[in-house]
């Protein structure tokens, strides 16, 4: 099984929001084949605590506009990690020292990514590290760490 594509277009839908924030290091991961509990990781970086926060204001403000809400938010009053789990897909907004030590991309290395375009930056397609990347189908499953 591969991650829904209504779970695509809501984790496509944060990295833009994250982008729009200028979130770097944008990451979706299609988790759907070693987890049960969501389709879709969205990982992205921000340089500081403010940041973080107005990233995962403006991804909790775009996911809205479409009808869905968090179901569950941690870390948010260290502003250094911040999960936002919408069921489908769960956002990782991370400071660049936390991405780096617990580097979830090499935890779910096996797992594989999910095309992102941002908008602002036509004809760049982001993957793993924020480098521009060939399209990945969305539905290509595999094996991955633990979460």
């Amino acid at each position: 099984m591969t991650a829904s594509s209504r779970a695509v277009e809501l984790a496509r839908t944060a990295a833009q929001a994250a982008a729009d924030k200028l979130a770097k290091d944008l990451v979706i991961l299609d988790v759907s084949e070693r987890l049960a509990l969501t389709d879709c990781f969205v990982l992205a970086s921000a340089d500081n605590e403010r940041q973080v926060k107005a990233v995962v204001d403006e991804v909790e403000e775009q996911l809205r506009l479409v009808g869905v809400k968090p179901l569950r938010r941690e870390g948010e009053r260290e502003g250094r990690w911040v999960l936002l789990d919408f069921s489908e897909i769960v956002v990782h907004v991370q400071r660049a020292e936390e991405r780096e030590f617990y580097d979830l991309e090499r935890l779910w290395k096996d797992c594989p990514t999910v095309a992102f375009e941002d908008r602002d930056k036509a004809g760049a397609a982001v993957g793993a590290g924020g480098v521009a990347a060939g399209p990945a189908a969305p539905d290509a499953g595999g094996p991955a760490g633990s979460w």
